[in-house]
C-alpha cells in the first residue's frame, strides 16, 4: 500500500504576477483557524478516497504586531513620498524628506505630499484594487485600518512598528433610502458616516498618519517633545486619543465657550494639556503657529499636509464600497478646507493609477455664518477675503480664515466643483429631517444636506444621480443642539421639524386619549 499526505497550512498571498508587495498572512488567524490536513491512500484495485482531519492549532502568545514582524517582507520597498510646495510650478526642485519638521515652503506657501507615481504605476489598476480589497475586514497589522490598508499610497516608508492606529476608517456607507425618497425624490443617495470612528469624527483618518510619523521621529531622536493643535473640537479629540495611545504628550488650544461639552471632555479624558483661550479658532491657530515656531512641539493642524494623506483614504474607500464605480457627486462640509482637497486627491490618485476612469464632481458646503469660500466662489474666484466667523451650530467649521483655501480652490476648479451655503435654520432643519428617517447626524452634515436640497431644487443634481454626502462627525457630540431644537429653545428659529415629548398624566384614560389622537394623525398622514 502506498500513501501520501498534502499539508496546506498557509494563507494565500495576493501577488498577481508581482513579488514586490505581498499580503501579509496573519498567524493570529492561524491560531484560531482549524488546519485541514488532506490525505489520500491508495492500494491496488481500490479507488482513491480523500480523508480530512481537523487539527486544532497551537495557541501562541504573539500579538498582531508580533505576527506582522514574523511575516514582514524582505523585498526592497519600491515606494516613496516627500514634501513639495503645493501646486509648484514646472521645474521646481524644492522638496523635503517626510522626516524633516517643516510646514511651509521657502516662499511661505503650503506643502503637499508627493508620491513617486512612476513606482506606483508599475502596478496596474487591477492590482491595486485587488490588494486593497484583500485587506478589508482583516485583523492583520496594520492593514485592518481603512487608512493603513492603503499604506503604499499614504506613508509608504514608515515601519509597521511605528504606526499608531485604532483601526480607523472602514466607515459605513449608508444608503439613505427613506430620506432620499421622502425629501429629495432620489433613490441613489448615500451618506458616508466618517463620524462612526474611534473618536467620533473623520479627523481620526489624518491623525493616525500624523501621530505615526511623530512616533517615528521621536524614535529617531528628533527634537519633538509633544504635539499641539488649535481646534474647534474634533481635531483635539483625535490628537489626544492617538497621542495617549502612543504615550506622546499632546497640547490643545481651544476657543473658550465655543465647542460642545462632549467635544471638550474628549481631550481632557485622554490626558491632553488643554488651554481654553479667550478667542476664536483663527486666534487659536495664530497662537499655535507662533508657539510651534519657538518650541519643539509638532504642529498637528491641517497646515501639516500629512493629515490629508490619511483623510484622502475616505475617498478611495467610497470607490471601494461601490465596487470601484464612481459616484456622480460628493458633498463635503468645509471649514479649514483641507478635507475637500483630501477627497479630491484620493479620487485623482485612483484615476491616475487606473483604478477608475473618472472622478466625481464635488461640492463644498459652508455655514452661512462662516462662508469665506462660498463668497470667493460667488465672486468668480476673485481676490479671497478672510472674514470673522459668526457663531454657528456647525461649530467645527466656524472658521473665517481657512488655512487650506488654496488647496480647496485648486480641487474645486479641477473637478468642476460647486460651493453652497446653509443658514442656521436650514442646517438645523436638515439635521432634524435626516434624524427623522433613522440617522443621527451632526450639524455639519446638516450643512451638506442643505447644499444637496438647494442643488436638487435648482436641477443641478438629478434625481437619478448617485450622490454621496460626507458626514464628518457623530451626532452624539452635538446632543445639546438637538435638545435645543426639539425643545424649540433656539431664538428666532421656527424648528419646523421638532418632536418634543408630550406631557401626560399617569392616568389610563389620559394616555389612551393622547395615543388615539397620535395614531389618528399618523393614519391621516399616511
Amino acid at each position: 500500500m502506498a500513501s501520501s499526505c498534502l499539508f496546506n497550512t498557509s494563507l494565500s498571498s495576493l501577488s498577481p504576477n508581482h513579488d514586490l508587495i505581498r499580503r501579509h498572512p496573519s498567524s493570529t488567524l492561524l491560531r484560531y483557524r482549524p488546519i485541514v490536513v488532506s490525505c489520500t491512500s491508495s492500494a491496488e484495485g481500490n479507488n482513491t478516497t480523500p480523508i480530512e482531519t481537523v487539527v486544532k492549532p497551537r495557541r501562541t502568545e504573539n500579538t498582531i504586531r508580533d505576527d506582522a514582524r514574523l511575516h514582514r517582507s524582505t523585498a526592497a520597498n519600491p515606494f516613496s513620498a516627500r514634501y513639495v510646495p503645493f501646486n509648484a510650478p514646472p521645474g521646481s526642485s524644492e522638496h523635503y524628506s517626510l522626516d524633516e519638521i517643516v510646514y511651509r515652503s521657502r516662499s511661505g506657501g503650503l506643502l503637499d505630499v508627493e508620491h513617486d507615481m512612476e513606482a506606483l504605476k508599475r502596478f496596474d489598476g487591477a492590482y491595486w484594487r485587488d490588494l486593497f480589497d484583500s485587506r478589508v475586514g482583516k485583523s492583520t497589522w496594520p492593514y485592518g485600518s481603512g487608512v493603513w490598508s492603503k499604506k503604499e499610497w499614504v506613508l509608504p516608508e514608515i515601519d509597521d512598528d511605528d504606526i499608531v492606529s485604532a483601526f480607523e476608517g472602514n466607515s459605513n456607507l449608508f444608503w439613505a433610502e427613506r430620506f432620499g425618497k421622502k425629501f429629495l425624490g432620489m433613490n441613489d443617495l448615500w451618506v458616508k458616516h466618517c463620524g462612526i470612528s474611534h473618536t467620533g469624527s473623520f479627523k481620526d483618518l489624518g491623525m493616525t498618519v500624523l501621530v505615526s510619523q511623530v512616533n517615528r521621529l521621536r524614535k529617531m531622536k528628533r527634537p519633538v517633545v509633544g504635539v499641539g493643535c488649535a481646534s474647534t473640537g474634533d481635531t483635539s479629540a483625535a490628537l489626544s486619543a492617538y497621542c495617549a495611545s502612543a504615550g506622546i504628550p499632546s497640547i490643545v488650544f481651544l476657543p473658550a465657550n465655543k465647542i460642545s461639552m462632549a467635544q471638550l471632555v474628549q481631550p481632557i479624558a485622554n490626558g491632553a494639556f488643554v488651554l481654553s483661550i479667550d478667542t476664536d479658532f483663527d486666534g487659536c491657530m495664530k497662537l499655535i503657529r507662533e508657539i510651534t515656531a519657538e518650541l519643539p512641539i509638532y504642529l498637528a493642524n491641517s497646515l501639516n499636509s500629512l493629515r490629508l494623506e490619511g483623510q484622502k483614504t475616505a475617498a478611495i474607500e467610497i470607490l471601494q464600497q461601490f465596487d470601484w464605480q464612481v459616484p456622480d457627486w460628493v458633498i463635503v462640509p468645509g471649514g479649514n478646507l483641507g478635507n475637500i482637497y483630501a477627497f479630491y486627491k484620493g479620487f485623482k490618485m485612483c484615476q491616475e493609477l487606473g483604478l477608475v476612469d473618472r472622478i466625481p464632481r464635488m461640492v463644498c458646503a459652508q455655514a452661512a455664518n462662516a462662508n469665506p469660500l462660498y463668497l470667493h466662489y460667488k465672486s468668480g474666484w476673485k481676490d479671497f477675503k478672510p472674514m470673522t466667523a459668526s457663531t454657528t451650530f456647525a461649530s467645527a467649521i466656524q472658521i473665517g480664515d481657512p488655512v487650506s483655501i488654496d488647496r480647496a480652490v485648486y480641487a474645486l476648479k479641477k473637478c468642476d466643483g460647486i460651493v453652497e451655503e446653509a443658514t442656521e435654520e436650514e442646517l438645523m432643519d436638515a439635521m432634524a429631517q435626516a434624524d427623522s428617517t433613522g440617522m443621527f447626524i451632526c450639524p455639519h452634515t446638516g450643512v451638506a444636506l442643505t447644499a444637496l436640497f438647494k442643488l436638487r431644487n435648482r436641477g443641478v443634481i438629478a434625481p437619478t444621480d448617485r450622490t454621496v454626502v460626507v458626514s464628518t462627525a457623530h451626532g452624539l457630540k452635538f446632543t445639546q443642539s438637538k435638545i435645543d431644537y426639539h425643545s424649540k429653545a433656539i431664538p428666532d428659529m421656527a424648528c419646523r421639524f421638532s418632536n418634543p415629548p408630550v406631557d401626560v398624566k399617569a392616568d389610563f384614560g389620559a394616555v389612551m386619549d393622547v395615543l388615539k389622537s397620535y395614531l389618528g394623525s399618523q393614519t391621516r398622514r399616511s
